[in-house]
């Protein structure tokens, strides 16, 4: 019986491609595991009007862990017309079958590095190594949004805000509302899920990065918060900045920041910039970890115009492999995977389209088993 079992979630698109990929240094770095597909994605949105089937989520069940590839996401209209003839006009509504994993096994931290490799030519400087924390439950993604606005929510925000005042002469369906809900445990959870992180691994500080002077009760309790569990790590400093700034100042001085944390909107922006500085979303892997179970995943998406083409920059996945080896307890093998991954791109033998090279998905991914 192997050690580990793995759900095996390619999902749409490159989904399939890099996963292959994954495959193929998983099996050579002698990972003890039995990977069990899982059915999730588009195809199962179309055909069953649920791309996160029942019996998917029971085999999260009796996995350790999942490793999960890509899934295609589209705007409302356009998932009712994708859905077959039988489940169209039946009020089927999708739901990001990733976000809802995140949710429904709260996996309440999404973890983010962003290194540079050395002789990456997309690197924005050499050196950059952040890490963002984002909090992946919560915020603007708990989708609790009204369109049109019924009357009776907005008689209770009127009731309880005299700013809704200014949209009385507005008719409800040309009003639309999201809720923007954070709780003080996530807030503290995700805090000190980077502030260990930071200790953990010698790193100087942490950023908290919201936007308290606009947005500032939601906001305003995430620094206030951090606040509070900074006092528990002397050894770390704790700055403060507001998003807008924060693009900013990651353009002009990366080498400045440690570790990043925020809640999940401005974690997903951030996070996509930091990706940008390294490479691009090629290199953008993360893991989603709750107390009990953790998806590791890139960050890129499907990516549909390039599904099976054999084209896509593999690393995202791979280093998203690295962190569920991390995750595991394998560390030996993790740090191997990395060194790997750092080795064949300093090389620069082997390199994909994104990086001005003309090699395969899989060409990269053997290079780097063949360097294991």
């Amino acid at each position: 019986m192997a050690k580990y079992k793995i759900a095996w979630l390619p999902g749409d698109g490159v989904g399939n491609d890099v996963m292959e990929a994954a495959k193929i240094v998983l099996d050579k770095i002698n990972l003890d595991a039995e990977y069990i597909h899982g059915d999730i994605g588009w195809e199962f949105w179309r055909s069953e009007a649920n791309p996160l089937p029942d019996r998917t989520k029971d085999l999260l069940g009796k996995t350790d862990c999942a490793l999960f590839g890509a899934i295609t996401s589209l705007p409302k209209e356009e998932c009712e017309k994708a859905l077959i003839p039988e489940l169209q006009g039946k009020g089927k509504i999708y739901a990001s079958p990733i976000v809802r994993l995140r949710q429904e096994l709260n996996l309440r931290t999404n973890l983010r590095p962003c290194r540079a490799y050395a002789g990456n030519p997309l690197n924005y400087k050499e050196g950059i190594d952040i890490t963002v924390f984002r909090e992946n439950t919560e915020d603007l993604y708990v989708g609790v949004e009204f369109h049109p606005l019924p009357d009776a929510v907005r008689k209770v925000l009127n009731e309880n805000h005299k700013k809704m005042a200014r949209f009385d002469d507005t008719p409800g369906e040309d009003i639309a509302v999201s809720l923007r809900i954070n709780t003080r445990k996530a807030c503290r959870n995700i805090i000190t899920d980077a502030f260990e992180y930071a200790k953990k691994n010698g790193r100087k500080s942490v950023t908290v990065v919201e936007k308290p002077n606009v947005v500032r009760e939601t906001s305003g309790l995430m620094v206030r918060t951090a606040r509070e569990v900074a006092k528990n790590y002397p050894d770390i400093e704790l700055w403060e900045t507001n998003i807008d700034a924060m693009v900013m100042w990651l353009v002009k001085n990366p080498l400045d920041y440690d570790v990043l944390v925020t809640s999940n909107m401005f974690g997903d922006i951030v996070s996509d910039l930091c990706a940008q500085l390294v490479g691009g979303l090629g290199f953008a892997a993360s893991g989603n970890i709750g107390d009990n179970y953790a998806v590791f995943e890139p960050t890129h998406g499907s990516a549909p115009k390039y599904a099976g083409m054999n084209k896509v920059n593999p690393t995202a996945m791979l280093i998203s492999s690295m962190l569920m080896l991390e995750y595991l307890g394998e560390n030996e093998k993790a740090a191997a995977l990395n060194g790997a991954i750092g080795a064949v791109i300093k090389e620069g033998k082997v390199r994909t389209y994104d990086m001005g090279g003309s090699n395969s998905t899989t060409e990269l991914a053997q290079a780097v088993a063949d360097k294991l």
